[in-house]
């Protein structure tokens, strides 16, 4: 008896010992899943909502700058631009260090698009410090995929050592007339090729090549600028009518965001049949075609705003820049400007205005402020 009575006792005290690691595991499990649950529910949109519209405004703005004074942006910078756009023809060889005394003025080191015009031949900003790369038409008539992906890769780490994290190129559009670009004709020597799928084939391999020397490539100009009436920087343009964009001007496009390319950009085109606006305000292209039929889910960057295609189509680059946003774009080129910072604060004046009436929807900024960080790979939920 009593045997049973101690056995008992030590079994009902086992159990009640079980029990209480029990319910503590389990306890602990649930502030485990509650912790993970917490972190899981933390994303950039969530972060980005409780951001002020003039922070969301400033994040999707490229501001304008020369190569040789980036520091003449130190104060937009400071308020939180996106971005900066280099301009110039020959970088000074301390680059690398201005950009980064300029990066140490971005709030909450969130990073910076350090961006320029690098596509080769007469398009080429920097080639004094990262070497010179042909014209498109002459890698795509001349060389292999692999020997543009190889020299483009070896100029884009250069970039990239410079401080130059984003190349607005390659340029996706098709077209064969191998003669400088001019007024009439914004491709010739820029296009790779009149036949889509040598384009195609070449602008994927300059995007990989690219990608692999640490610069963020992007496609421009969707849907395609080949056999545009005009070049949209001096006044309105058209592309070919939208049946023959569809089948001539898509398939590198579509081949880039096959190949899963971060970037593109629009062009201030308008495009018979589809859109009488310039594409970059155009909702029609931007969100209906680009991001609803391509599926395309990365940056949308316009092309400038300050081009005469804009203006003469009866807007100011900040009601410009308001109507892209609203249409689908992400991210606002402008310039080159005589004041970077007025066009900057004017710009994002008119988007917190736009927001604070419900003209432009938040969800929409927020949308878009979140691309431009998504690109640099930046996660507000850590750090």
């Amino acid at each position: 008896m009593l045997y049973r009575f101690l056995h008992s006792g030590r079994r009902a005290g086992a159990l009640t010992v079980c029990a209480v690691l029990a319910a503590g595991a389990l306890a602990a499990g649930a502030d485990a899943s509650a912790t993970k649950a917490t972190a899981a529910a933390c994303t950039n949109t969530g972060k980005l909502a409780g951001w002020s519209n003039l922070r969301l405004a400033m994040l999707t703005i490229a501001v304008p700058a020369s190569e040789t004074d980036p520091g003449q942006v130190t104060a937009e910078i400071a308020q939180g631009a996106g971005g900066v756009l280099l301009f110039g023809s020959h970088a000074p060889s301390d680059l690398g260090v201005l950009l980064t005394r300029l990066r140490s003025h971005v709030p909450g080191r969130l990073g910076l698009l350090v961006m320029t015009d690098e596509e080769g031949g007469g398009i080429q900003r920097m080639a004094n410090l990262v070497g010179s790369l042909p014209w498109a038409r002459t890698m795509g008539a001349d060389w292999s995929a692999a020997q543009i992906q190889r020299a483009v890769h070896d100029v884009a780490v250069r970039m990239a050592a410079a401080g130059v994290n984003m190349d607005l190129a390659p340029v996706a559009d098709v077209d064969g007339r191998a003669v400088v670009p001019s007024a009439s004709n914004p491709d010739g020597l820029r296009a790779f090729s009149g036949n889509a799928a040598v384009v195609a084939r070449d602008t994927v391999a300059y995007m990989n090549g690219l990608r692999s020397g640490g610069v963020i490539p992007v496609a421009k100009h969707f849907p395609g600028l080949g056999h545009a009436s005009y070049n949209t920087d001096l006044g309105p343009a058209h592309t070919l009518p939208w049946s023959t964009e569809q089948a001539i001007a898509l398939p590198p496009f579509k081949a880039l965001i096959g190949a899963g390319v971060p970037a593109v950009m629009t062009s201030n085109a308008s495009v018979p049949g589809l859109t009488t606006a310039p594409g970059s305000i155009s909702a029609t292209l931007i969100t209906t075609e680009l991001k609803g039929r391509l599926g395309f889910h990365g940056l949308v960057l316009t092309d400038s705003l300050s081009a005469k295609a804009i203006s003469d189509a009866g807007w100011s680059v900040p009601g410009a820049a308001v109507q892209a946003l609203r249409s689908g774009a992400d991210m606002i080129l402008f310039g080159p400007v005589s004041n970077p910072q007025a066009g900057t604060t004017a710009i994002a004046d008119r988007i917190v205005a736009a927001t604070k009436s419900g003209l432009l929807a938040r969800s929409r900024l927020i949308d878009a402020a979140g691309a431009v960080l998504a690109v640099r790979h930046v996660n507000l939920c850590t750090g």
